[in-house]
């Protein structure tokens, strides 16, 4: 497995890392904690060293099962994890709004570690900005941490350029998380050039776009109660017809290169910065596989220009989320 540093960091991880939210939450019941186990373990052993859990995964027991699979290899991985959602007092597995106090994110952060059966965690991420928290107060706490030797690196989820601006001029940011693919380049017009100008590593999420360009979702595609692509615009039988065309993009693609859409659409992210890491999230042994196969996929600038060209033609249909999560992004 091929290694990348996050921006001009030190922080040096796998080309591909591996999203861990959808063992424990939103997309359908959690899964079987044994064969998640097996399958953490199992990425280790394929080369990849960077995993992504959050507080507000469970809420909570997302980061017990990473930690606990991870913890026989814990000085050859890097695990990040994030703050910034307040969690119902009463016990109630849902998040009830933002909270990026410097004192709840100092008290997120101690649960974390216990969690994580750490004593640092190794990449702290802003899971979303707070309107009501200056974002040099959270720069401030998290700059704190890295002072106690509690966290190494800071992070942002989803945060706009101003903010980004403003935060890495208390406490150097390691890295921003935001949601790209070939179906979302939002960041590519203000976001990519302020991350490559101040030296900030660049983490997609959703980089397969929850499951859609692996192909093997169409119109019929129907939804668990408990997976919340249910209710989000760009998964309605609608919007999934409508953006088939995408995947017949990536197919074709595929062909010619002997992988499959989900490699090209991983293959098409990991070149279009060295800095770029994306995190493909999956609950299944052959997925993994086939996702760190997308590492060995050389497209040529040819490639990258006929895809361009090619997607420059398509309007995606659907919003990423329903108004109110949509609000939480780009502040």
């Amino acid at each position: 497995m091929q290694k990348r540093n996050l921006g001009n960091s030190n922080l040096a991880v796998s080309a591909l890392g591996l999203g861990c939210m959808g063992m424990s939450f939103s997309y359908g019941p959690p899964k079987d904690r044994r064969e998640m186990t097996a399958l953490l373990r199992t990425a280790v052993e394929r080369g990849i060293t960077f995993f992504d859990t959050a507080e507000v995964y469970g809420p909570f027991t997302n980061e017990t099962l990473v930690g606990e699979a991870l913890a026989p290899f814990r000085k050859q991985v890097v695990v990040a994890t994030k703050f910034g959602f307040k969690l119902d007092p009463q016990g109630e597995a849902r998040w009830i709004g933002l909270d990026s106090r410097p004192e709840h994110i100092k008290q997120a952060v101690e649960g974390s570690l216990k969690r994580l059966k750490v004593e640092v965690i190794d990449l702290l991420y802003q899971h979303r900005v707070d309107p009501n928290v200056p974002i040099e107060e959270v720069a401030g706490a998290v700059k704190d941490l890295i002072q106690a030797g509690k966290v190494k690196h800071f992070g942002l989820s989803e945060a706009g350029v101003s903010t980004i601006r403003r935060a890495h001029a208390v406490q150097p940011v390691t890295a921003l998380q935001s949601e790209y693919s070939l179906w979302t380049r939002t960041p590519e017009k203000e976001i990519l050039p302020v991350l490559e100008e101040l030296g900030i590593g660049f983490v997609p999420y959703s980089p397969l776009g929850r499951g859609f360009l692996t192909g093997k979702m169409d119109e019929n595609t129907k939804f668990d109660p408990g997976d919340f692509r249910g209710n989000l615009p760009r998964f309605t039988p609608e919007a999934l017809k409508a953006n088939q065309a995408l995947i017949d993009l990536l197919g074709a693609i595929g062909k010619r290169k002997q992988a499959t859409p989900a490699q090209i659409a991983l293959a098409w992210l990991l070149a279009q910065k060295p800095w770029i890491v994306p995190i493909p999230g999956t609950t299944k042994q052959p997925r993994l596989e086939e996702n760190i196969g997308a590492v060995a996929v050389a497209l040529t600038p040819g490639d990258l220009r006929e895809i361009d060209d090619a997607a420059s033609k398509i309007t995606v249909q659907g919003a990423r989320y329903p108004e109110k999560l949509e609000q939480m992004t780009g502040r």
